[in-house]
């Protein structure tokens, strides 16, 4: 598989799922857009380090998604658009009762209307072309809902109802749009929570992980960032032509039950 010629804009990649994302269409032989609201010289530094590795054009653009103007700016500054993966996301957990309403915004922002308005600017480019490729990475819970995280399972529900309707208006245009819905996936962040749950709980890190962090994920293994890129990866091969409007689940069998 080569992706070569092609260039793939990845939000909020410059850690996490995103980044291992952009790892592996890089890999591929796309060119890539990596993205943050950030704009330190490591973020920079970062791009020219996914480049010298894969032997690819690597730029940051830096891009608030909570801002609808920033995500569409964010496609006209790359200049162009053949793959488009929709990764930005933020989490807050409280009842809905408690939920405090600016986090709700925020989620719904950056989780799933960054989506729509990265999407809007990105299919004209693909239709020119006659061929383009839409991700959204949503989540299992965009398949299925948890207690105390009402705006995160509202947004990643809307992304893959999104993923659906982008999907019937481009279909036999050369364009496909699906929507990637991780499991629990071994990131810098989860890694983090690691210690204190082992703390919290008494239990040695194995034990932690499978019978607490891990508790409704079957397989009772982290997914990797490497795997979430490689499912990616595959949705923009020639394998994937007709494979459009569903999602692909890498959760471990989480959705099974």
């Amino acid at each position: 598989m080569t992706l070569a010629g092609k260039t793939a804009i990845v939000t909020g990649s410059n850690s996490g799922i995103g980044l291992g994302v952009a790892h592996e269409l890089a890999r591929a032989g796309a060119d890539v857009v990596i993205n943050s609201f950030t704009d330190r010289d490591e973020d920079h530094a970062l791009a020219a380090e996914i480049a010298a590795k894969h032997g690819v054009r690597v730029r940051y653009i830096a891009a608030d998604m909570s801002d609808g103007d920033a995500c569409r700016k964010l496609i006209a500054a790359a200049g162009d658009c053949d793959i488009l993966v929709n990764n930005a996301g933020i989490q807050y957990v409280a009842g809905i009762d408690e939920f405090p309403v600016d986090k709700w915004n925020a989620i719904l922002a950056i989780n799933l209307s960054s989506a729509f308005h990265t999407t809007a600017v990105a299919l004209p480019l693909m239709r020119a072309k006659g061929w383009g490729r839409v991700v959204n990475i949503a989540s299992a819970h965009g398949l299925t809902a948890s207690p105390y995280k009402s705006a995160y399972v509202a947004a990643k529900h809307g992304v893959v109802g999104l993923s659906k309707v982008t999907a019937l208006e481009t279909a036999g245009q050369g364009i496909t749009c699906n929507a990637v819905c991780p499991g629990y996936v071994l990131t810098p962040l989860v890694e983090a929570q690691i210690p204190d749950q082992m703390k919290k709980h008494g239990m040695d890190r194995e034990t932690v992980i499978k019978e607490v962090m891990l508790d409704r994920q079957p397989s009772r293994q982290f997914a990797t960032t490497a795997q979430i890129g490689g499912t990616v990866a595959f949705l923009c091969s020639a394998a994937a032509d007709q494979i459009t409007g569903t999602t692909i689940s890498v959760d471990g069998g989480w959705t099974a039950m």
